[in-house]
């Protein structure tokens, strides 16, 4: 499936090794594919880990929205060879630790669901470790469940408060 000019959004996460260091490394790599342009990245967030293996380490996260001309199966190749060249190893383990993971969330209004790539992201409106640096770049932005990205930031965080 080809876009052009299309806006994007993607996710980034590391909770081993050089957390840092992992994330700006991914990002330089990210600036290196074709079709991309207009890069601008999100704050870090370091965050406690969301349905992982117990004693799993905390995460840093950002978001990153672009501009994309091109496959969007190919772009998908791409972040996970940046995945691997970084080191990460898929184990099997969901939700394992992992020195990189970068998550396509949104391509403007597409829909997509393969057995590779699910667009948007299904999982990126009960997450607010997205949804917080996806606000930074897009504070106005309504998710594709309708609802304002900010309301969406809310509810999680009544519904995740301690008692």
């Amino acid at each position: 499936m080809h876009v052009n000019d299309s806006w994007c959004a993607l996710a980034f996460g590391s909770n081993l090794g050089d957390r840092h260091a992992l994330v700006e490394s991914a990002l330089n790599a990210l600036a290196e594919i074709d079709g991309l342009t207009n890069l601008e990245s999100a704050p870090f967030y370091e965050t406690e880990p969301l349905d992982c293996p117990e004693g799993s380490p905390t995460f840093l996260n950002t978001v990153v929205q672009t501009r994309y001309n091109g496959d969007v199966f190919a772009l998908l190749d791409q972040t996970q060879a940046i995945e691997i060249q970084l080191g990460r190893q898929r184990k099997g383990t969901r939700n394992e630790a992992r020195v990189i993971d970068i998550d396509l969330l949104l391509i403007d209004d597409v829909t997509l669901e393969a057995e590779r790539l699910t667009l948007p992201h299904p999982r990126m409106h009960e997450r607010l470790f997205v949804l917080r640096p996806l606000a930074d770049l897009q504070p106005e932005l309504i998710l594709p469940n309708g609802k304002p990205i900010r309301k969406v930031i809310q509810e999680l965080e009544l519904n995740t408060s301690p008692t």
